[in-house]
């Protein structure tokens, strides 16, 4: 498997791609007439320079380069996290404009059809126009995560998935899940946004400057050099060690060729820190990245508005707690059995704000 891993500095997210691909010649490792996908990261409705999703230009310069090459068959595909709206994720973060001005189309996993896979006596439901395309390239956004601490190339695939099949992967754990997911679909080429991620939060909102763009071929050694990237070894990610074993991909060395070094900003990446600080304060089992990150996010506030060192009792959020009543307050429906809770799934960030002033 290629064990090069591309990288180019610099600020102009669209001229950036295009010479990068031009630079690894990825347009000899895509059979002519082939069906492509790409898969951005549009988890929520937030544009990219909310450090939460996917460049739009990064796109564009996909889609011209494959154009410009003789690929017309071209399809944007993607699903939201659960509660949000994919359709205003595209409008939102520039996507619905990309379709409109190249002809290509966009498709919304969240209305399709899933399609039943077994993967070495593994089940999974994946939307079923995944297996119509014949060559997938993952686009995703180079960010910390709340739960699994990085996200990633492997991680991206999540939004292929229907809704309810994402509640089933946070009840076994993500990780494992993620890994066999990643034997499911084939990912042919990875191309990594860190012009302006959150290296902490999934959901953004703490962007910081990178300022490149990443290329390579296989997701698990990209997933590697991400997590060096944050401060991770590779194998503190388990979904990572659990993709290598399937036989997805390597870990280990990688070839890195760099294009306009001079450009390289300063500073040191470091792993995250911001939702180790309010996790304290939380129980959680099998709770789905949307309302956890939505807790993560309500506490900060309170934090900033000084509230939260009034907070005595711990938070309980998760699948974990369905029908359960203990002493605490409950955070999203499946916490609906406690005395004290906020219900929603999920609640959105500034009701738990409000509600948990009311009752600390």
């Amino acid at each position: 498997m290629n064990n090069n891993i591309y990288i180019i500095y610099g600020k102009d997210a669209k001229s950036m791609t295009k010479q990068l691909l031009e630079y690894a010649d990825v347009k000899r490792y895509i059979p002519m007439k082939s069906k492509i996908a790409i898969k951005p990261n549009l988890v929520v409705a937030k544009p990219y320079t909310s450090g939460a999703t996917t460049n739009p230009h990064i796109v564009e310069g996909i889609v011209e380069y494959l154009k410009e090459n003789g690929f017309d068959e071209i399809t944007i595909m993607e699903g939201a996290w659960l509660g949000a709206s994919t359709k205003r994720a595209f409008e939102v973060c520039g996507y619905t404009e990309i379709a409109k001005r190249y002809g290509v189309k966009l498709i919304d996993t969240k209305e399709d059809r899933p399609l039943k896979i077994n993967v070495d006596g593994f089940e999974l439901n994946i939307c079923s126009q995944v297996y119509s395309y014949d060559f997938l390239i993952n686009v995703p956004l180079l960010k910390g995560h709340c739960q699994t601490q990085l996200t990633c190339a492997l991680k991206n695939l999540k939004g292929l998935i229907p809704d309810s099949e994402k509640r089933r992967f946070h009840t076994l754990g993500l990780h494992k899940p993620i890994a066999y997911l990643n034997k499911a679909i084939k990912t042919h080429l990875i191309i990594v946004d860190s012009i302006m991620p959150d290296p902490d939060f999934e959901e953004g909102g703490n962007p910081v400057e990178k300022d490149f763009i990443a290329l390579g071929f296989d997701p698990v050694l990209i997933d590697s050099f991400a997590a060096e990237h944050l401060g991770y070894d590779p194998y503190e990610i388990e979904y990572i060690r659990l993709a290598e074993k399937l036989g997805v991909g390597k870990t280990g060395e990688y070839n890195l060729i760099e294009i306009n070094p001079e450009k390289k900003p300063t500073g040191i990446s470091k792993r995250s820190s911001i939702v180790s600080r309010y996790a304290k304060y939380i129980e959680e089992r099998d709770a789905c990245s949307v309302c956890y990150a939505n807790l993560i996010s309500a506490l900060m506030r309170l934090d900033e508005q000084g509230f939260l060192k009034k907070l005595s009792k711990k938070l309980y959020i998760g699948q974990g707690y369905k029908g359960k009543a203990m002493d605490g307050i409950g955070i999203g429906s499946c916490t609906k059995a406690f005395d004290v809770c906020k219900q929603g799934c999920p609640p959105k960030s500034n009701e738990i704000v409000e509600f948990l002033k009311q009752n600390l």
